[in-house]
């Protein structure tokens, strides 16, 4: 029986509680060496950037268990987030993760996926685009660098607003998984070749069968669900971890 892919999301560890990242760490020993590859689709982190000598120590218990479960034979896949796409030669190399920025294609379980965060993507929202190509370039990472680290983790905690959920927030979560099927299904109908979409960014957990071959996913999230994608050669399911 072939192994699965599994696909999450939007943990946004450093920002949540501890608790969180405890049952993610859970959940990686479960799949040691059962599935074929773990898909991280953005925001593993509230906040990454790989400093050359430095690690946030914060993170070292989760980043064991992710090079255990690699070392079990499970590919791992970082899609970079808005949150986290700083990554670098640690996590390639000490971790054993393949870093992506997304969209990228890749192969699940033997169905071909394009796989973004979801972040800018859709029509507008070009303010959030810019920002997003400055603070990815080599001049902003040079400039983050000369950061003390302690102090850029501050920084980043007083604008992040992951805890905050309030209806303003939950309207906005629901107008992106709006945006995001919308160019899923005009991806899919364009797209013969793909047989999956793979989002995240909004928080909002969904599979939708679209057409006669293709399957949009939205990874949702572990602040609120805990959920999972699993791709296999028989079909796509969606379950929430529960230990």
């Amino acid at each position: 029986m072939s192994k699965p892919a599994l696909i999450v999301s939007d943990l946004h560890l450093g920002a949540v509680p501890t608790e969180i990242r405890d049952e993610f760490i859970r959940f990686t020993r479960h799949w040691q060496g059962a599935a074929e590859t773990l898909l991280i689709n953005g925001d593993l982190f509230d906040f990454w950037f790989e400093y050359r000598t430095v690690v946030q120590s914060e993170h070292f218990h989760l980043l064991r268990a992710l090079a255990d479960l690699r070392e079990s034979g499970v590919g791992l896949i970082l899609i970079g987030g808005n949150h986290d796409a700083w990554g670098g030669a640690f996590l390639e190399d000490q971790i054993g993760m393949r870093l992506e920025e997304g969209p990228v294609e890749l192969e699940l379980a033997g169905r071909r996926a394009l796989v973004a965060h979801g972040d800018g993507i859709g029509p507008g929202d070009h303010g959030y685009k810019m920002l997003k190509r400055t603070l990815r370039s080599r001049p902003a990472r040079r400039l983050v660098r000369l950061i003390h680290p302690d102090l850029a983790a501050r920084i980043v905690r007083r604008v992040s607003r992951t805890g905050v959920r309030d209806e303003i927030q939950v309207k906005k979560s629901r107008e992106r998984a709006k945006v995001l099927e919308t160019q899923a299904t005009a991806l899919l109908e364009s797209r013969a070749d793909i047989d999956l979409v793979v989002f995240g960014h909004c928080h909002v957990p969904q599979v939708k069968r679209i057409g006669s071959h293709g399957t949009y996913v939205n990874s949702g999230d572990w602040v609120e669900h805990r959920t999972v994608t699993l791709v296999t050669a028989e079909g796509v399911r969606q379950q929430e971890w529960q230990g």
